[in-house]
């Protein structure tokens, strides 16, 4: 399953991808996910803000069922795994239920995230904060992306009905548990020599915009001392952010930067610059900020566009999952410094855990991001044993 999407928002000069959500690319994955689920004769949902979800079985507030899943869109010049490997993984592990003949005692769905990566319109885990009321549907339609449209225009015209948008009780009542597979993005399991493991956290982590405001003037005639350059302060926060961020133990990074107005023989008058900040701990990430904004000029603006409190997944059922996943010894439990669709849910209240398959380098969100076939489908099989465990009535778990 994994081959026909290998094309779609492919960039052949680097091998990335670029499936922006509500994209042409990312249209067309949702194309193939209702393919994938009419050929299983599966029920095809989309919700108020634009996830899919195909059940096996009619799940109700009364019979909640159990999801696998994740999402497709990308980071701008992603990798191939990150989100796909999770949708393929779920369809593959109901594939495997059905040729066990397991009749579950619950409906068993697939879930897609829509915007999970937040790449166009810049906040992370859209599609799940919606639909769990963590973002206010208000401020999620004015949200605009490079080319200045705004969330609002550009679901209109995917013939989407922007007032629906928010949280959706009916969609989240019928979700008893959800299960997300993701390539790992670290080197946990090539470290415990484990093709899958399970997530024990997620790390507190956030996004700020900070927008540094300057004079624009010519390249050429402007005297350094008379100029009013924007870039300079910017620059200094880079390497403040790094400096903070080894002295407090955490991560940052500025991966994103628009410069106005933009051209190379001008000084510019504007510069904005996204800080991706990160850690085991949330008080060293906040204090990290506070130190950035403290020390930048009076004529800097500094606002945060997401955050995502430290997740701690259940602990009784991540031991479960460890146990049925892992075969004759428990898989692996380790921590993440990535968000997921799973983090947003289990905040909210919904069962949720994570299964990693193993990335041989640990790279992602890169064209470099890998996982064997063999660990793939170790994966499937973990992830459908998993489901098959989840399914069973309570006589059957306690042995009757």
């Amino acid at each position: 399953m994994l081959e026909p999407l290998a094309h779609i928002g492919r960039d052949p000069a680097t091998g990335g991808y670029l499936r922006d959500a509500w994209s042409d690319a990312d249209m067309e994955l949702r194309e193939w996910f209702a393919g994938e689920a009419a050929r299983r004769g599966l029920d095809l949902r989309e919700d108020r803000n634009g996830n899919l979800w195909a059940w096996w079985g009619a799940p109700s507030p009364r019979r909640p069922g159990v999801v696998a899943g994740s999402h497709l869109d990308s980071v701008r010049q992603g990798g191939a795994y990150d989100g796909p490997l999770g949708v393929v993984s779920a369809f593959a592990a109901l594939d495997i239920l059905k040729s066990r003949d397991i009749s579950p005692a619950v409906p068993v769905g697939v879930a897609c995230f829509t915007d999970e990566e937040g790449a166009r319109f810049g906040v992370p885990c859209m599609g799940s904060r919606l639909l769990t009321g963590v973002l206010p549907p208000e401020r999620a339609l004015g949200l605009t992306d490079d080319d200045g449209d705004t969330l609002a225009d550009v679901i209109s015209r995917a013939g989407r009905e922007p007032y629906r948008i928010g949280r959706d009780d009916e969609t989240l009542a019928v979700i008893g548990t959800f299960v997300e597979l993701h390539v790992e993005q670290g080197r946990g399991l090539v470290t415990a020599g484990r093709p899958v493991g399970v997530a024990s956290a997620i790390w507190p982590h956030g996004r700020w915009r900070f927008d540094f405001r300057g004079r624009a003037d010519h390249a050429g005639t402007t005297r350094l001392a008379d100029r009013d350059d924007p870039m300079l302060e910017f620059a200094r926060m880079v390497l403040a952010a790094r400096a903070a961020a080894e002295r407090r133990g955490v991560v940052a990074t500025v991966g994103k930067v628009r410069v106005s107005p933009g051209n190379a023989n001008a000084i510019p008058s504007l510069v904005s610059a996204w800080l991706d900040a990160r850690g085991a701990d949330e008080r060293p990430v906040r204090d990290l900020v506070a130190d950035l904004a403290a020390g930048a000029s009076a004529g800097v603006d500094v606002r945060e566009e997401s955050w995502t409190p430290v997740v701690d997944f259940d602990v009784a059922l991540r031991d479960r999952l460890a146990r049925v996943a892992g075969g004759d010894t428990p898989a692996p439990i380790l921590p993440t410094g990535a968000g997921h669709d799973a983090g947003i849910l289990a905040t909210a209240g919904v069962q949720s855990a994570m299964l990693f398959v193993r990335n041989p380098t640990g790279v992602s969100h890169s064209p470099d991001e890998h996982a064997e076939q063999a660990d793939c489908e170790a994966g499937v099989v973990a992830l459908a044993d998993v489901l098959e465990d989840l399914c069973r009535t309570r006589d059957e778990v306690e042995g009757r």
